[in-house]
């Protein structure tokens, strides 16, 4: 077990990580941007560095700031928290490179789960279902008569490094595709500095459920039951269930196996969570894989009784 974690982040997020490191006896390294000295992250840590920058979201997004910073107290271990450098496959190997531990997967791993594209290509070989869908980049002249014939209508077009509902946009009829493909691409490109689309079916009055995982990175995976996460806002949950309301108790045993079978052929290592579309028919489909603590994790925590952050801390 580390002596000494610093956990690059603020906010709730910061001292919900500080709790757990105080609670396992683990001296604590905070980092702040100078408008953020007062905060209570700062008063919770045992020690607390401040890293400049032109604005607070630059100064947490600093890698090389962190990593010294990192050096200077004798941190061991980077804690990313959720947002900021959390997702971040450079930012990982940086730490590793340093002779640090990332508490969060392989960068390897990020990159494959971040690439919206390439995770379905995954999710499909591991035998995972995933919704009919075509990418544009197999066949740019192609790609719009591919995606009414294979996929059909309704369909969403999704940006591969997309999030938060950016770069996505749904298609109701052939006459809207091609307009929607390049408003997609647009989006996607200047939110992501990524142009790459795909197409894919939508289920219309979907749920959606996602499953948390722990992987110790050797391909053995564990789930700790799945969270119902249907009721959204402008593409952001609002309340989180668990367990799910209203899942058989097959279906919710074939979730939860298809998310343990993605982890384990990734060889995922840490805490994750795998999200499914759910049909009306009962009928799911991967959605995508976070690399990273979730904002919801407590709910998980609450029925379990357990501590996610602890047990990153141990898998690390």
């Amino acid at each position: 077990m580390f002596t000494t974690v610093l956990v690059a982040n603020r906010g709730e997020i910061a001292c919900r990580i500080l709790r757990t490191l105080k609670e396992q006896g683990i001296r604590s390294v905070a980092i702040h941007h100078h408008v953020d000295r007062n905060a209570p992250h700062v008063a919770l840590a045992d020690q607390a560095v401040e890293i400049r920058g032109a604005t607070p979201a630059a100064a947490y997004l600093d890698a090389a700031a962190i990593i010294e910073a990192c050096r200077a107290t004798g941190a061991q271990a980077v804690h990313p928290g959720y947002g900021f450098l959390s997702e971040n496959a450079g930012f990982a190997e940086a730490v590793a490179a340093a002779g640090l531990v990332f508490i969060g997967p392989d960068a390897g791993v990020m990159r494959l789960m971040g690439d919206k594209i390439r995770s379905r290509e995954f999710a499909r070989a591991a035998g995972v279902p995933v919704a009919p869908s075509v990418t544009r980049e197999d066949d740019p002249a192609g790609f719009l008569d591919r995606a009414a014939r294979i996929v059909g209508f309704p369909m969403l077009i999704k940006a591969s490094a997309g999030g938060g509902g950016k770069g996505m946009k749904i298609v109701r009829s052939a006459g809207e595709l091609a307009e929607a493909a390049r408003i997609a691409a647009g989006e996607a490109l200047r939110y992501f500095g990524d142009d790459r689309i795909y197409a894919e079916r939508l289920i219309d009055r979907p749920r959606h459920v996602e499953v948390q995982v722990l992987g110790d990175g050797t391909g053995r995976v564990v789930h700790l039951g799945e969270r119902d996460c249907s009721i959204q806002r402008r593409h952001q949950k609002i309340v989180e269930e668990t367990p799910a309301p209203g899942l058989a108790p097959a279906l919710r045993d074939a979730i939860c196996r298809a998310a343990v079978d993605l982890a384990s052929a990734a060889s995922y290592r840490n805490a994750g969570t795998v999200e499914f579309v759910l049909a009306p028919d009962g009928a799911f489909y991967f959605l995508e894989m976070n690399t990273r603590l979730q904002v919801e994790h407590p709910v998980t925590e609450m029925v379990l009784g357990i501590d996610l952050v602890a047990e990153q801390l141990h898998i690390a």
